[in-house]
């Protein structure tokens, strides 16, 4: 009795009952006809009209490449691959590899479901990545060695300190330099037979869909709701399947959006949260290791849909715990009125995507005359207590560890509204946070509350260490 072990996604496509069977035959085609006559409708799925198995299958029997018609004896193990499952659009592929590309990919070109295809094809591929961060980090490193053609990073930030705990293709070395040159730097010399493409800047509604049609494939490694609303508005029109990650604290999320007519990124969620629930990992912290993870299950689904390879995550979350060790699953779909990919959009421009996240956000819009600078800010400190006020931060509590400010009351911005009570409306409030983002919730909160004389220290204590006191460490 031999067993016949089939993918799992053949098995919900024809609608299998199980994707193991024990049978027996001589012939490998005898015991797939054998499947096909119980279940009928698989058969369209494995054979073409004329009898041949279908060409994105592989046979393999006790870890061996075989044919639908090769002989077998005694008790086996027989597994079907899916060794393309769609793939990408990918140019022609005129070239060859040379004879060091042959060397550096030789566990690639032994690998039965990769081979010298796959590799020609991960040549081929143009992949952009949205951020040279935690996430970017590992992901572009992997994708480069493995002999991604052509990378492109987008990223305005410059390399700090406190990036070098998780973002490893930094170094101290390139403190101070543009995140985007210190990454093609460290790419390169893993492998200097691809190319890096930089782009300096932020992404934004002017330039996204430009620089996104330039490449097969996007990646998201950003730290913000904004951004990856833009990114996956920006893949959906210009047809670019999305590797999505996002990381905070301990745990980690994964899927890929826009694949194969798959879901995209609002199907899944249709809204940002408000400021006050999406702080980024600057504000409430990631382990080091926990990008690693990520990142590299991004490569891993970029390898794949670049391949061709398996099943992707499109349809499914998959969601990982670092501190129990557990990864889970969610599967979705996409939605009737998803607001970008349904038959009937509603947003069908990137200048209406940056109108409908500010209406999302709208909590946190603000006058100019809200705003004080750290310079300002600064002159009342130094002038003791000639104005009646109160230094408020609204971050969590671990982060003044780090660093904060002299006299300031700490009230995290999920607390402050049960400490009104507490509170003279009377009063001048001068609100910080770590950037200004939750500074300017609060603030929003405290003026529709009658706290009229509330301002943001603009740019929060990020600022204020650069402008006031470098030597202040900061996160």
């Amino acid at each position: 009795m031999n067993t016949l072990n089939l993918p799992e996604v053949l098995g919900r496509v024809a609608k299998l009952p199980t994707t193991e069977f024990e049978m027996a035959g001589n012939t490998v085609r005898e015991i797939l006809d054998q499947v096909c006559t119980e279940h009928n409708q698989l058969r369209e799925h494995l054979f073409y009209d004329n009898g041949e198995i279908k060409g994105h299958f592989l046979l393999s029997v006790d870890g061996e490449i075989a044919e639908v018609d090769s002989a077998i004896k005694g008790k086996n193990t027989i597994d079907l691959m899916l060794a393309a499952s769609g793939g990408l659009d990918l140019a022609q592929q005129t070239q060859e590899l040379n004879r060091d590309e042959v060397q550096r990919y030789a566990r690639h070109l032994t690998l039965p479901n990769v081979g010298r295809r796959g590799q020609m094809r991960l040549k081929a591929a143009r992949v952009l990545l949205i951020g040279t961060g935690g996430l970017g980090a590992p992901v572009s490193m992997y994708l480069a060695a493995a002999g991604v053609g052509t990378l492109g990073l987008v990223d305005f930030d410059t390399v700090e300190a406190s990036n070098l705990q998780r973002q490893i293709v930094h170094g101290t070395s390139t403190v101070g330099q543009l995140k985007v040159e210190s990454a093609k730097k460290r790419l390169l010399d893993i492998n200097d037979s691809i190319q890096v493409e930089t782009y300096a800047t932020a992404l934004n509604a002017d330039n996204a869909l430009e620089i996104i049609s330039q490449y097969d494939l996007v990646i998201d490694g950003s730290d913000n709701f904004s951004t990856r609303y833009l990114v996956n508005d920006a893949c959906v029109m210009a047809g670019k399947p999305l590797v999505y990650g996002a990381i905070y604290q301990f745990d980690g999320q994964n899927s890929v959006f826009n694949y194969d007519g798959g879901p995209c990124y609002r199907c899944l969620f249709p809204q940002q949260p408000p400021a006050a629930l999406a702080p980024n990992c600057s504000a409430g912290g990631v382990i080091g290791v926990l990008p690693g993870v990520i990142g590299m299950i991004q490569a891993t689904e970029a390898v794949k849909a670049i391949i061709g390879l398996g099943e992707t995550l499109s349809g499914r979350l998959m969601t990982f715990d670092a501190l129990s060790m557990k990864f889970s699953e969610i599967r979705f779909s996409k939605r009737k009125n998803c607001a970008v990919c349904s038959e009937h959009p509603t947003i069908t421009s990137l200048e209406e995507e940056a109108q409908t996240c500010s209406s999302v956000s709208s909590i946190i819009d603000l006058d100019e005359q809200c705003f004080v600078s750290p310079e300002f800010l600064k002159g009342i400190l130094d002038d003791g207590h000639q104005v009646d006020y109160t230094l408020l931060d609204v971050r969590d509590a671990e982060e003044l560890e780090i660093c904060v400010l002299p006299e300031a009351q700490n009230i995290p911005l999920n607390h402050l509204e049960d400490q009104f009570k507490d509170l003279d409306t009377e009063r001048d409030y001068f609100v910080t946070c770590y950037s200004g983002g939750r500074a300017k919730a609060a603030v929003k909160l405290l003026r529709d509350n009658g706290f009229n004389n509330s301002f943001v220290v603009d740019g929060g204590m990020k600022k204020w260490v650069k402008n006031i006191d470098p030597e202040m460490p900061i996160y």
